[in-house]
């Protein structure tokens, strides 16, 4: 596929992206930009929500990881299922009983100002470092296949997609994303179902073909047991259950959508819509990363080794569906893979953005600023989170050596815990804690977890954490909150 083809692509996709953008954003304000003024559709909100979940890792990262981990990742999305519902039933109606716009502004009432300040500073580190990862795989592919050859260097390529994602949510904020992640949504799984359907027609199968192709080759492993190994079932589950209350509904970016919606039923019928098809978009990138992995093997295609001899896993996709299978499912690769990209921050620079003007400069209460300059503010401090999106991509580009995905589970392990026992320990403990000390407990609590994660092996006759090691970060915060209550009157 040529350069130019694909450039245009881009373009085309963006034209179209910037026309919803401009209808959406007509007459938006502050409240339109932080919860959309509290009246987004939630089947909307569900639908755009698996593209925002998915983002450029799950296109790119889930696929190709099935030459190592066949299905394992399974796995953790059957874990996730549980941990929605606690997202459905127990967070949300929280969140709504107190009316919040900041999510992080439950941790001032239940413990106070420095508990608040400690909960939204990590998910500006974890947001950040999050939104990194996932729109560094997107635009990495478009730099390897596209943008080398041009001699354009990386820098320009990531700071063209973060001034095109600024411009698009710089004014709409959230009323904007729940109706461009509906349009990005669309095309991504549009481009994973005919992916499937091209590499089903390379190999001359029919449904049912591909279903017992898939069944029975090597890839289609779901269930480990081996207790030492990351792939362990019980580490996958409850690590996925885990990751999805810190990552989704401890998370400004994902809550601000769901708590755009007009009450809390519709939100919580946006939660369980999103759940089960959610399990069934996953199921099928890894269908896909087993059909990749079988038209390579039985089409002897070589795939290019990194310096060390290793597949790349995160190329693999990109290298079939751009070089092997002709050129509409190029065309719409390459359009998932924009679909994919702007999700992965988008909701992520207008959280930020929100985060840091609500919970850091308390915008939505200082009245003594008029709604013109808080808008002024607004635009300054989203803009700056787009330059630090752009710093962190173009190091993450320095040190990267794994897949994305292990990558992205790994940070949140150490990022979301804190929050996860901030929260576990407010809504299942009815005591007071010394707020002052909160943010020594919550750094801490990491460093202890990288020290375990380290020697895990050495320590633990073999053991290998995996992403329970989030479960284990937040017990540690909730252990060490615990030993702040005493000396202190409950709640």
């Amino acid at each position: 596929m040529s350069s130019f083809l694909i450039l245009a692509c881009v373009a085309a996709y963006s034209i179209l992206l910037f026309g919803v953008t401009w209808y959406t954003s007509r007459g938006a304000n502050n409240e339109s930009f932080y919860v959309g003024n509290r009246s987004s559709k939630w089947y909307l909100v569900a639908y755009g929500m698996i593209g925002a979940s998915l983002s450029g890792v799950t296109f790119i990262s889930v696929p190709g990881a099935v030459g190592v981990s066949q299905f394992g990742y399974l796995q953790v999305v059957l874990g996730y299922l549980l941990g929605y519902m606690v997202i459905a039933y127990i967070l949300l109606p929280l969140y709504y009983r107190l009316n919040l716009t900041s999510i992080y502004s439950y941790l001032q009432q239940r413990f106070g100002n420095y508990s608040y300040k400690t909960g939204a500073f990590f998910f500006i580190l974890s947001r950040v470092i999050g939104a990194a990862f996932r729109l560094y795989i997107v635009v990495n592919v478009l730099q390897v296949f596209v943008f080398d050859s041009m001699h354009v260097p990386f820098f320009v390529t990531v700071a063209v997609f973060i001034a095109l994602i600024l411009l698009y949510t710089y004014q709409g904020g959230v009323k904007t994303i729940v109706y461009t992640d509906t349009l990005q949504t669309t095309f991504m799984l549009l481009s994973v179902i005919l992916s499937i359907v091209f590499i089903a027609d390379q190999l001359n199968l029919n449904i049912s073909e591909m279903y017992h192709k898939v069944a029975d080759s090597n890839y289609s492993q779901v269930f480990f047991g081996d207790w030492q190994l990351k792939s362990f079932f019980p580490k996958q589950f409850f690590g996925g259950m885990f990751i999805a209350i810190a990552m989704t509904g401890l998370d400004q970016e994902m809550m601000q959508k769901n708590i755009s919606c007009k009450t809390l039923g519709d939100a919580q019928k946006n939660v369980v819509t999103f759940t089960f098809v959610l399990l069934i978009v996953n199921i099928l990138f890894l269908v896909l990363g087993a059909l990749l992995y079988i038209y390579v093997g039985e089409s002897n295609i070589i795939l290019q080794p990194d310096a060390n001899g290793k597949i790349i896993s995160d190329n693999v996709f990109p290298t079939i569906a751009l070089n092997y299978l002709g050129i509409f499912s190029a065309i719409f690769f390459i359009i998932g893979l924009i679909s994919a990209a702007y999700p992965s921050a988008d909701g992520a620079l207008t959280a930020l953005t929100s985060v840091f003007c609500l919970d850091f400069l308390g915008l939505k209460e200082n009245n003594q600023k008029s709604e013109k300059e808080k808008t002024r503010t607004r635009h300054t401090v989203h803009i700056s989170f787009a330059l630090l999106l752009l710093l962190v991509i173009v190091v993450f580009k320095l040190i990267n050596n794994d897949a994305v995905i292990n990558n992205l589970f790994t940070v949140a392990g150490y990022t979301y815990g804190p929050l996860l026992g901030l929260y576990s320990f407010g809504l299942f403990t009815k005591k007071a804690v010394k707020d002052k000390l909160v943010p020594v407990i919550c750094l801490l609590s990491p460093a202890i977890c990288y020290v375990l994660n380290e020697y895990s092996q050495q320590w633990f006759g073999g053991y290998k954490f995996g992403f329970e090691l989030l479960i284990v970060n937040g017990a540690i915060t909730f252990i060490g909150l615990w030993s702040l209550t005493f000396g202190i009157s409950k709640v």
